[in-house]
C-alpha cells in the first residue's frame, strides 16, 4: 500500500469510535414515501464514546495523519466497526469515502457502511447512494462527530480549518463538491485560482455593447432603485457568485448550478458594527446546495436561506435580505428594460458550460436524500415566504401560462406578476417580496412542509 493512499484509509479508522451499550435511539416516524424509496431504516443504538475507545482511536487517528501508519490493529478497527451495528458510524465513513480515489480503499468502506445499514449496492456511486439513505432515514451523529469530519476534510484541504466549527448548520449534510475552497481577498476577480472564482466588482456594459450575447440566452436580471443588470448564465455557470453594487445596494449573487437557482441577498443595512460580508464559494454542498462564507469572518451562509450558521455572524444570527431575481431571455430582458446594463463576455473565461441542460438535466448529481414527491425533483418553482412566514413554492411553467392567459395568481399576501418573460412576486401594495427560481427539490429540502399552488 502506497504512502499516499494509508491516509485515506487509516483516517477513516481514527476518526470512529464504538459506542457503549445503551437503548435504541427513538426515531421520529419517517413518511410512506421516503420508507417506500428506501425501505425501513435499521435499529440506531445511543450512547457517548466511551474514554477507552476515544483515547486509542486518538493515537491512531493522530499518527494515520502524521505518519500515514497502516497495519493489523487498523486492518481489525475497521471490521470491528463494521460488526459494531451503529449505523452512525457510517456518517465519517461516507465523508472518506468522498475522498477516496483507489478501488480496494473504496470498497473496504462501501463493505463496512453496507454491513452497518443492512444493505447491500452493486453498481457505481456507491457513495452517492449510501449517503441518500443516511439522509433520507435521518440517521444521527454520534457525539463529536464534528471532530472526526474536521479532521477528514482539512486534511485533505487546510483551507477548510476555520469553516468546520459548531454552529447552527448540520455537518451530517455536508459533503464535498469536487472543488477547491475560493479563499482569495476581495476585488481579486482576476486573480486566478483553484477554485470556482467569484466575481467581485464585476465589469458590464450596455446592452448595445453586448453583441457576443444571443437573444434567447439566459439571463438572472436584477433592478435595484431603477437601475437593471443582467447576468448571463454563461458567465454565472463560471462564477457561480458575484459581489456587486447596483441602485446604490451592495449585494452578494450566488447560483448554485446543482439547484437551478440564482439570489440575490443585500449584504449592506447591517447592524452597527458589522462589515458589509464578501461571499465565497467554500467548495462545499449541502443536500447538494452550494455552501457560502463571508472571506472577512470566515462565516458560513446557508445560500438557499440567506442566513449566517456559524462563526461572529453566526453568533448574532445575522439574515440578510433577499432581492427579486428574474430567470428569463436576453431579447426579452433587455426590451422590458432597455437601459440595463450587462455583465462583460470576458467574465466568462471563455466558457459555456451550459450546465442546465446537461450534467443537472436528470436529477441531483450529489446526494439530497428523499425529495417531496408532489412535484418531480427538477421541475422549475417560484419560491417565496408569505407574509405569515410560509414558504410557498409557484410551479414556473403552470404559473406562466396562467398569467399571460389573464389569470390572478395570489396566496395569503402574495402575487404573482409577469416581468421581462419571468415572474415577480409582490406584495399587497405592489412592494418586492425577493423571489427567485430553484428546481423543486431544493425549495422543498430548505423549505420543508412548504405550500404549493396549484393552478
Amino acid at each position: 500500500m502506497s504512502s499516499l493512499c494509508r491516509p485515506i484509509l487509516i483516517a477513516v479508522i481514527a476518526a470512529l469510535s464504538i459506542l457503549r451499550s445503551g437503548d435504541l435511539a427513538a426515531q421520529e416516524p419517517l413518511p410512506d414515501y421516503v420508507i417506500e424509496a428506501f425501505g425501513q431504516p435499521p435499529d440506531v443504538p445511543e450512547g457517548p464514546i466511551s474514554t477507552e475507545l476515544e483515547d486509542a482511536l486518538r493515537v491512531v487517528f493522530v499518527d494515520s495523519l502524521e505518519f500515514s501508519l497502516w497495519g493489523p490493529p487498523q486492518v481489525a478497527a475497521l471490521e470491528r466497526i463494521a460488526q459494531s451495528g451503529d449505523p452512525r458510524l457510517v456518517w465519517p465513513i461516507t465523508d472518506m469515502m468522498r475522498f477516496t480515489w483507489r478501488q480496494e480503499f473504496d470498497q473496504a468502506l462501501g463493505d463496512a457502511a453496507e454491513a452497518l445499514l443492512e444493505l447491500e449496492f452493486r453498481g457505481p456511486d456507491r457513495w452517492g447512494r449510501l449517503t441518500n439513505h443516511m439522509i433520507a432515514w435521518d440517521i444521527p451523529a454520534y457525539p463529536r462527530y464534528l471532530d472526526t469530519k474536521r479532521a477528514i476534510f482539512t486534511h485533505f484541504v487546510p483551507g477548510w480549518d476555520r469553516l468546520f466549527v459548531e454552529g447552527d448548520i448540520d455537518w451530517r449534510l455536508v459533503s464535498w463538491g469536487g472543488v477547491l475552497i475560493d479563499d482569495r481577498p476581495f476585488d481579486q476577480t482576476d486573480l486566478s485560482c483553484n477554485c470556482i472564482p467569484a466575481a467581485d466588482n464585476p465589469p458590464a456594459t450596455s446592452a448595445e455593447e453586448a453583441t457576443w450575447l444571443d437573444d434567447d440566452a439566459i439571463v438572472f436580471g436584477i433592478e435595484i432603485n431603477g437601475e437593471a443588470r443582467a447576468y448571463p448564465r454563461q458567465i454565472m455557470e463560471v462564477r457561480e457568485m458575484v459581489n456587486d453594487t447596483l441602485g446604490g445596494r451592495d449585494l452578494g449573487i450566488p447560483y448554485c448550478t446543482l439547484c437551478g437557482a440564482a439570489q440575490a441577498y443585500f449584504t449592506d443595512a447591517l447592524p452597527p458594527g458589522v462589515a458589509r460580508p464578501v461571499l465565497r464559494t467554500s467548495g462545499l454542498l449541502s443536500r447538494s446546495n452550494k455552501v457560502m462564507y463571508d472571506i472577512t469572518t470566515y462565516s458560513v451562509f446557508d445560500t438557499f436561506l440567506g442566513q449566517a450558521v456559524t462563526g461572529p455572524l453566526g453568533e448574532i444570527g445575522l439574515q440578510l435580505e433577499k432581492a427579486t431575481v428574474i430567470t428569463t431571455d436576453w431579447g426579452t430582458w433587455k426590451a422590458e428594460y432597455p437601459h440595463t446594463t450587462v455583465l462583460e463576455e470576458r467574465l466568462a473565461l471563455g466558457r459555456n458550460f451550459d450546465f442546465r441542460n446537461g450534467r443537472d438535466a436528470f436529477g441531483p448529481i450529489f446526494p439530497v436524500g428523499d425529495v417531496d414527491p408532489r412535484l418531480p425533483v427538477q421541475e422549475d418553482v417560484i419560491g417565496v415566504i408569505t407574509a405569515s412566514g410560509t414558504p410557498v413554492a409557484f410551479p414556473r411553467a403552470a404559473s406562466l401560462l396562467a398569467l399571460r392567459d389573464g389569470a390572478e395568481i395570489r396566496f395569503e399576501n402574495i402575487r404573482l406578476e409577469l416581468d421581462a418573460g419571468g415572474i415577480r412576486a409582490v406584495g399587497i401594495d405592489g412592494e418586492d417580496l425577493g423571489s427567485h427560481e430553484a428546481f423543486w427539490f431544493a425549495w422543498s429540502q430548505f423549505h420543508p412542509g412548504t405550500a404549493l399552488w396549484t393552478p
